[in-house]
């Protein structure tokens, strides 16, 4: 990704009718592993960029129970891999690097400018 790209143009996979580029590069409801294979969660969801439709964060949903107590936290797609064949995706970074990263709600929609910035600088993408 560019220096200083914002993505400012996303929207969520789960509200729009936009299409994929590939429709294998919808993850949603996959598990969600980290280097080590301590599972993290799950995607709940992916936010795209509507001009190229590709994928730019996805929501990791992880603790709780019965919905009660889940947080939300965004990772940027150059952070994950799959394998082909797997029913699950793999985070570069290690569990606690995705549990610590700044808690995304998701009422409050697509995320702002700052906290993509953040998000990025925190993985290391500026």
């Amino acid at each position: 990704m560019e220096s200083g790209h914002q993505r400012s143009n996303l929207t969520k996979l789960s509200e729009s009718d936009l299409p994929l580029e590939e429709p294998w590069q919808d993850i949603r409801n996959l598990d969600v592993y980290d280097v080590t294979g301590e599972q993290i969660g799950s995607v709940e969801d992916l936010y795209i960029d509507r001009e190229t439709r590709l994928a730019s964060y996805l929501v990791v949903s992880a603790g709780g129970f019965l919905g009660v107590g889940k947080k939300h936290f965004l990772v940027p797609v150059e952070e994950v891999s799959r394998d082909v064949g797997e029913e699950r995706v793999t985070v570069t970074v290690p569990r606690m690097k995705v549990l610590n990263s700044p808690e995304f709600d998701l009422d409050v929609g697509v995320p702002g400018a700052d906290l993509q910035r953040a998000i990025d600088a925190y993985y290391g993408h500026r």
